[in-house]
């Protein structure tokens, strides 16, 4: 680091990065409790619940990727020390974010069964019922998740991670106890779990909502601000949430696709790939929680017109991220032998498993990184066509057409697919290192 340039001490960025991985670590792991609840309410229950949260990823996605522009904003506003114009960003972030997922909402309600039924054709009634039940309450969620999503930014732009850190565990632990409750107690089925849910997005809402308001903080949502529509503000938080947004709607639509590919594929490779996903997720945790921190810091960095920091932030944070990433992803293949000892598989099916986490964990180590974190701090210094058209071109030329290149005209299976999705990491990791290198986003301007 130069002298000069330090921002963000060591223990600044231990500060943000902690707390953001164990929410991840502990939004996984209450996902966990929650299909193992499920599971009792019966098959139609779980596979209703899980076809629905397929669907509602999508809404998931584009709240986030909106937040994420905001997220950006705010913090080039905090980087140049204009508070008030970082709090009439976030205000701003908080009324379209609330407009857009009410007008979201409405229109799921409206259509509830009509889109249940384009997406996922003549499934059994029962499957139907419950998908029917738990969209129509996931719907009255929208907004109390977008309005979360929106709260949330402003914290990490501070760098106060701790914040929605806490608000995670309670609002977990409400969703757990709830689940509880309506399943066993109150035997409400589905409602049973979707209701919780509901209950523990709302609180998270007007917990963070009330935070923000607080005078004490650097940035707070002022009402004069929140209805008051500022063309302008609004304009650069949609030229980062807009492209951030169409590169995750693509991505999740190819994922739709290979699982298409999947299902063309034997029992026993479905139900490893099934399992392997679920351990991918977990390793995959140490790269995602990265990526807010880059957004947070480069943007600070780049708000304040500080290049030579933000080139020096982007070399550190990818070391801690490649240190961090490789430790995490390497111990969670030693568990894997051990997790594995709770499912009822068959040897082969286990001895595949192994075999695809191994690959993801060491691809996972070494070039998501670059594909994925770093890719989040490009963003943030404004370069987002840029990365939506790489990772655009990226999904669908290596990711999909190779799974289908290896995973059927090879006849490699699963094993095809997933070297198909590392291949995507690594055509991103070279561009997105290159691109960082060359400096070029340094010529970007958010505000």
């Amino acid at each position: 680091m130069r002298q000069g340039t330090e921002i963000f001490s060591n223990q600044d960025l231990r500060k943000m990065i902690v707390p953001l991985f164990m929410e991840q670590l502990l939004v996984m792991l209450v996902g966990m409790a929650d299909t193992l609840v499920i599971s009792y309410v019966g098959e139609a229950a779980v596979s209703g619940v899980s076809l629905v949260n397929q669907f509602n990823t999508v809404f998931i996605y584009l709240f986030t990727a909106l937040a994420s522009g905001g997220a950006v904003v705010i913090s080039q506003y905090i980087g140049r020390k204009a508070q008030d114009a970082a709090g009439e960003s976030a205000s701003q972030l908080l009324l379209f974010s609330t407009a857009f997922s009410v007008v979201i909402s409405a229109a799921v309600l409206v259509g509830n069964e009509r889109i249940l039924r384009l997406m996922f054709g003549r499934v059994e009634d029962s499957v139907m019922q419950a998908c029917v039940t738990y969209l129509r309450i996931s719907a009255y969620s929208y907004p109390a998740l977008a309005i979360y999503n929106s709260g949330a930014a402003v914290y990490r732009s501070l760098g106060k991670t701790n914040v929605t850190m806490y608000l995670s565990v309670i609002s977990n632990v409400i969703n757990v106890v709830g689940n509880l409750i309506g399943v066993f107690i109150l035997h409400a089925g589905v409602a049973g779990v979707a209701y919780p849910s509901l209950i523990a997005r709302v609180f998270s809402a007007v917990a963070v909502t009330v935070l923000c308001f607080q005078g004490k903080n650097e940035v707070v949502y002022r009402r004069k601000w929140i209805f008051q529509w500022n063309g302008g503000l609004m304009k650069n938080i949609l030229n980062i949430a807009v492209p951030n947004g169409m590169e995750n709607g693509i991505f999740q639509l190819v994922k739709v696709m290979l699982s298409s590919i999947v299902a063309l594929f034997g029992t026993y490779q479905i139900a490893a790939n099934g399992v392997a996903q679920s351990v991918w997720s977990l390793a995959a945790l140490a790269g995602v929680a990265m990526g807010p921190v880059f957004i947070t810091v480069i943007g600070q960095c780049m708000g304040n017109g500080d290049t030579e920091a933000a080139d020096d932030y982007f070399k550190k944070l990818t070391r801690i991220t490649l240190l961090f990433s490789s430790a995490w992803n390497l111990l969670i293949f030693l568990a894997t032998p051990f997790l594995l000892k709770f499912y009822a598989l068959e040897p082969e099916t286990k001895q595949l498993v192994i075999w695809l986490v191994l690959i993801h964990n060491v691809f996972n180590a070494v070039a998501f990184p670059f594909s994925g974190a770093l890719s989040n701090g490009l963003r943030a210094a404004g370069d987002v066509k840029f990365t939506m058209y790489v990772a655009i071109g990226s999904t669908i030329v290596a990711r999909l057409l190779f799974s289908y290149l290896f995973g059927i005209v090879f006849r490699m299976g699963v094993i095809g697919i997933a070297l198909a999705m590392v291949m995507d990491w690594i055509v991103r990791a070279v561009i997105f290192f290159v691109r960082q290198k060359s400096g070029k986003w340094k010529e970007f301007r958010v505000i």
